[in-house]
């Protein structure tokens, strides 16, 4: 049976991370249906995994494989962002975060200065702000 299986899925595309995605929102609507008594859930989770078999089991691979990778790097861009704004969460008590008011770039400053002149990086613009 494993072999018929292996030999149904040559020329497919098989699963891959958005389809594992795609796999875990089906179940987290599969359980609100169950918990709910909702129909609408139930419906939805059919249509996501009927989407998913449908991206298994396609034989257009370089379509499925750049839907995966806008998705992944979709996924990355959220992951960086996350990490920068987890960086400045935890410098919070010891910096401010500024945006120059020209280019919009990020600058930090230390804390407690009072008043101070601030120079951007990128650009050399100069702007006062209290730190």
């Amino acid at each position: 049976m494993k072999q018929k299986i292996q030999h149904f899925m040559i020329g497919r595309y098989g699963a891959d991370q958005l389809g594992r995605l795609l796999m875990g929102i089906s179940i987290v609507f599969l359980l609100f249906s169950l918990f709910t008594r909702l129909d609408i859930f139930y419906i939805f989770a059919l249509a996501v995994m009927a989407y998913e078999y449908y991206r298994m089991m396609s034989r257009r691979i370089e379509q499925r494989y750049a839907e995966n990778q806008k998705y992944l790097n979709g996924r990355y861009r959220l992951v960086v962002y996350w990490n920068r704004e987890w960086e400045h969460f935890k410098q919070r008590r010891d910096y401010r975060f500024y945006r120059c008011p020209s280019c919009k770039q990020k600058v930090r400053v230390p804390k407690g200065k009072g008043r101070i002149c601030i120079t951007c990086p990128k650009c050399k613009e100069e702007f006062i702000k209290k730190s």
